[in-house]
């Protein structure tokens, strides 16, 4: 990652002078070079994209890390049981669902630098206090308060790529924003096994030092987002140099104009969201397709996450080696995601990879349920069963984020409807949390049957949408064509009208005014 240019506000050459505040309206002329769009667009990635997924790589490692200190005795510590355990599972999602909208409609009122910033510092701090909890009550108040202030880390995080990037690049990157989320569930593992062997140092268990060590890196990581990230295109400073300028005047104005130019509407954004944009973000029966589509793919994903080192300890693994051997998986998807994302941005198939991805998560489901039964010489081939589920276990929903931000019309409902599909996945983690339990242990037939039933709903409602894509495409390609013949009519009528005028022919005339008409048309459409 390439060291941010910290150019002192105000050093700029005066024609590119920048503009306070979100809703001022530049020029939209595209007057620079590609090698200039190109190179702002490059600093911005290796600034935005690298502290955003930063932050999403310490929210999964604080987490996820609780997975990995079950095989550590924690709940034996704790004196708890599994299905107690499920319960801390349900208030971390239930925080963060409570939340999620206030999170946001924060963020959105004070800016992404400021307040991003301070749920890294708030949520480091309470994982590294989970290390202190001696009880079920401490459990469950540390679950609750942790997904307290994770709420609206991810929705706020989505909303600011899409303000930054243009339509066509906003899929691939909400694809590198969750390489975060993958490469932190995959590196928490794989860190856990270093870790949990920790047990004893100083008198504590590993895992005391498993959330203590994570939680400081948290914080550490908050530190480093307050001085690099900007607030906006409107106010590009950073949380803790505010008289420090991230970009150049002249890449401030390529940034933010390209943008207008693409989609007009994110130039218009609103001091708070207002009660209009709620009414049309709730009355959308398109984005609840979404939502449920999210909640189909990561209810079962949530429930395997938590479980797969247990799981995979069940086939008569050691423990702690079984954390490791959980992380192979989490490390395939980033590539295979990579590629289904790829597909969607190259080709527009946006729902076709949503359907793709929840369709193989499915399969995962169908191995594990088909190869339970096998014996400990088969245990290679239920471990498979594990690595593959992994794989295409979590990015459907990050696809279906980029697929949904499509049907949004303005900047506030988009910003809604970030939280709104966060929340669901989210609320997916309350039910999910509950699909695996002490009574079908170890081998879960009953947990995986459910998942298979849930993650074919899901496919269903993926289909259903991609069809209504299709057919609301139809309909704007007619109602295009309509428009057309309307036009070469009126330049005809208009040309045989104004036959012998002076100054040019009647059809010449015509087909003047038809232009005009055109333009009027694209103008009020």
């Amino acid at each position: 990652m390439s060291t941010p240019d910290i150019t002192a506000a105000g050093s700029e050459p005066a024609d590119y002078r920048e503009t306070k505040g979100d809703d001022q309206s530049v020029a939209l002329v595209r007057d620079w070079s590609k090698q200039e769009e190109a190179r702002a667009k490059r600093k911005l990635d290796c600034i935005m994209l690298p502290l955003l997924l930063a932050g999403f790589f310490c929210l999964q490692l604080d987490r996820g890390n609780i997975a990995n200190a079950i095989t550590d005795s924690f709940m034996e510590d704790l004196r708890i049981d599994q299905n107690q355990f499920n319960i801390g599972q349900q208030l971390l999602s239930l925080g963060i669902v409570v939340t999620e909208i206030p999170s946001n409609m924060l963020l959105y009122r004070v800016g992404p630098g400021k307040w991003l910033t301070l749920q890294l510092f708030l949520f480091g701090i309470t994982s590294a206090f989970q290390a202190f909890q001696t009880s079920y009550k401490s459990f469950l108040l540390t679950r609750l308060i942790l997904g307290i202030t994770e709420s609206g880390y991810i929705p706020g995080s989505l909303w600011t790529l899409s303000t930054w990037y243009t339509r066509d690049e906003t899929a691939k990157r909400v694809m590198l924003f969750y390489f975060g989320s993958q490469f932190g569930s995959a590196s928490s593992k794989l860190l856990a096994y270093g870790i949990l062997h920790m047990r004893g140092v100083g008198g504590k268990p590993g895992w005391f030092w498993l959330f203590a060590l994570m939680g400081a890196f948290t914080v550490l990581c908050g530190c480093i987002l307050g001085l690099f990230l900007p607030d906006s295109s409107g106010n590009p400073h950073s949380a803790f140099l505010p008289r420090r300028g991230i970009f150049s005047a002249k890449e401030l104005y390529i940034l933010r104009t390209r943008v207008l130019l693409d989609d007009p509407i994110k130039g218009k954004k609103k001091p708070r969201i207002g009660l209009a944009a709620f009414k049309k973000a709730f009355s959308s029966w398109r984005l609840w397709v979404h939502i449920l589509i999210t909640l189909a793919n990561n209810g079962p994903q949530r429930a395997f996450d938590t479980y797969s080192p247990s799981i995979i300890t069940s086939f008569a693994f050691p423990k702690l080696t079984s954390n490791a051997m959980a992380s192979v998986g989490l490390f395939l998807q980033i590539p295979i995601s990579y590629l289904f994302s790829y597909a969607s941005d190259q080709y527009g198939w946006r729902g076709q990879v949503v359907i793709g991805g929840l369709a193989c998560h499915l399969t995962g489901h169908i191995f594990n349920l088909a190869f339970a039964g096998l014996g400990p010489a088969f245990r290679g081939v239920r471990y498979f069963g594990v690595v593959w589920t992994q794989t295409f276990g979590t990015f459907p929903h990050p696809l279906n984020v980029a697929w949904m931000s499509l049907d949004c019309e303005d900047q506030e409902v988009r910003a809604l409807s970030m939280s709104m599909i966060i929340m669901g996945a989210n609320s997916a983690g309350i039910y999910g949390a509950q699909i695996f339990r002490a009574d079908d242990k170890p081998l879960y037939t009953r947990g995986f049957t459910i998942n298979m039933a849930i993650l074919s709903l899901g496919v269903v409602l993926a289909v259903a949408k991609v069809w209504d894509d299709w057919r609301r495409k139809r309909r704007a390609a007619l109602a295009s064509t309509e428009i057309a013949v309307v036009e070469e009519v009126s330049v005809l009528e208009i040309g045989h009208h104004n036959d012998g005028d002076e100054g040019g022919s009647g059809a010449e005339k015509g087909l003047q005014m038809a232009r005009v008409q055109t333009r009027q048309v694209g103008a009020s459409g």
